[in-house]
């Protein structure tokens, strides 16, 4: 585990899976249909249950860089942000969106007014965005929020593989040393 504080917000980066972690809101790293599916989407609809999927279903859907709220059902949260992120190749503005993902998810955190969030590798997965791209921009999205006044005291990315969490934890030593 790799930890840094910014503004009185700690930063983590470990390496785990994310329905296990302690946090006010747990991220989802969900399909625009929020229809779950495999992965961390997957993981999450199974520990938290059948509730999750209920709430998903009444939303009917979440537009691509943008993010929706559900309760967590069984999790250890309070709330499920389920975010989208860009499928990689496939929308022209992939940064601007997986910024805006991550973005609205910060935003959400602000209107409950949350202490803690845990972040997986959004848009890595099932969708392709390469990891060493991706981690500069989570990282910088969530490092440009945390300077300013927030109700966040935590902020983690819960990286389930090695790979993904070298390429986290080298991307955060590049941007703490500007």
């Amino acid at each position: 585990m790799l930890t840094h504080t910014i503004n009185g917000v700690t930063l983590a980066l470990l390496r785990g899976n994310i329905v296990e972690v302690q946090a006010d809101a747990i991220v989802n790293a969900a399909d625009s249909a929020l229809a779950g599916g495999g992965g961390v989407d997957g993981a999450i609809h199974r520990a938290g249950g059948p509730t999750i999927m209920e709430e998903c279903r009444k939303l009917g859907g979440c537009p691509t860089g943008s993010a929706v709220a559900t309760a967590a059902g069984l999790l250890k949260a309070r709330y499920v942000y389920h975010a989208v992120g860009p499928i990689y190749g496939h929308h022209g503005e992939e940064e601007r969106l997986l910024a805006s993902a991550y973005r609205s998810c910060l935003d959400l955190a602000e209107q409950h007014q949350i202490k803690s969030i845990a972040f997986p590798s959004l848009s890595t997965g099932a969708f392709g965005y390469p990891v060493t791209l991706a981690a500069p921009i989570a990282l910088a999205t969530v490092i440009d929020h945390i300077k300013k006044p927030t109700s966040l005291q935590q902020v983690m990315f819960v990286l389930f593989d090695g790979k993904t969490y070298a390429a986290y934890e080298q991307a955060l030593t590049k941007l703490l040393a500007r």
